[in-house]
């Protein structure tokens, strides 16, 4: 029971990566994912029900060729599998990127680039003040 316990961050982490990595606006499924790593690994044995099963918890020790190759298709360190400070950091910049990628911020930040900073303190001030007559809240700047 308690090795269940600490292994159970492994499936929690390796769902976290399926749900936030999103090709073309998707979710991979375990069938791609699996597909792509036999591809860049052929000797390497994985299937789709494999990876559910690791993802649910059902599973609990891949091998750590498997747990390379999954962070290696993923674009993170193995260590985001045993690394909780590690894993908490990519996890926060995946939501990042998330949020980027909704309702068109991406297309607004990639317009920004280049800008001076007059034109962007511009643009934010411009911002805020959509945001306020929307009723959402004011954006604190780190």
């Amino acid at each position: 029971m308690a090795e269940e316990q600490r292994d159970a961050p492994l499936s929690e982490r390796l769902d976290s990566l399926f749900r936030t990595s999103r090709p073309e606006g998707r979710n991979w499924t375990n069938d791609e994912v699996a597909a792509r790593i036999k591809e860049s690994h052929p000797g390497m044995r994985v299937s789709g029900a494999y990876l559910s099963a690791l993802r649910t918890g059902r599973r609990v020790r891949p091998s750590p060729e498997l747990q390379a190759a999954l962070a290696e298709f993923f674009g993170v360190s193995p260590a985001y599998f045993v690394d909780p400070g590690y894993a908490e950091s990519v996890n926060s910049q995946l939501a990042v990127l998330s949020a980027m990628n909704q309702a068109g911020v991406r297309a607004f930040a990639l317009r920004a680039v280049g800008l001076p900073q007059e034109s962007l303190h511009s643009i934010a001030t411009v911002l805020d003040q959509i945001r306020k007559l929307q009723g959402l809240p004011p954006v604190e700047d780190d």
